[in-house]
């Protein structure tokens, strides 16, 4: 049997590796910190450039000063590093008389709801897709977000009610 067809010329030679051209350009990271409310089963969402002290004491403004500017909160965290720094302690101490926050135990995130939001918007959104930009990624993403906030959406997680 004769091995002398056009593909063959596409092989690749033993030792030797396909070289495919990376992007070259700065890298670009959007990550999103976010909160679930429990008793709306509605979701509030921050877009950041890097996950630190500052990025999250912004979320906290966001979400204690202005989502839910008078009403008392109870915030369940993770242990992650940022959490735990001087400025966002100083942070949670001004809020405490409104704020109370319990802290969930190191290396569970099983525990933490929003972790199966997580989990749900990179299998329906980003997982084994390639989107032409970065915007596109991220209006894929804001899409999902809003659909979160919709009550009858066909791609809305219903995590309270099934925690109920």
């Amino acid at each position: 049997m004769s091995l002398d067809y056009p593909l063959r010329k596409c092989w690749m030679k033993r030792g030797h590796q396909k070289r495919w051209p990376a992007h070259t350009g700065p890298r670009t990271l959007v990550h999103l910190i976010g909160a679930y409310d429990w008793a709306s089963d509605a979701l509030h969402t921050l877009p950041v450039d890097r996950k630190a002290s500052a990025e999250f004491i912004a979320f906290l403004e966001y979400v204690c000063l202005q989502v839910y500017p008078d009403d008392p909160l109870v915030l369940v965290m993770d242990n992650v590093a940022y959490h735990h720094s001087a400025p966002v302690q100083a942070m949670l101490s001004l809020l405490q008389p409104r704020v109370q926050v319990l802290w969930l135990p190191k290396y569970s995130p099983d525990l933490n709801p929003i972790e199966r939001l997580w989990l749900h918007l990179k299998s329906t959104v980003y997982a084994n897709r390639l989107y032409p930009s970065l915007a596109a990624l991220l209006a894929a993403v804001e899409a999902f977000l809003s659909a979160q906030n919709a009550p009858d959406h066909p791609l809305r997680l219903v995590s309270a009610k099934s925690f109920r």
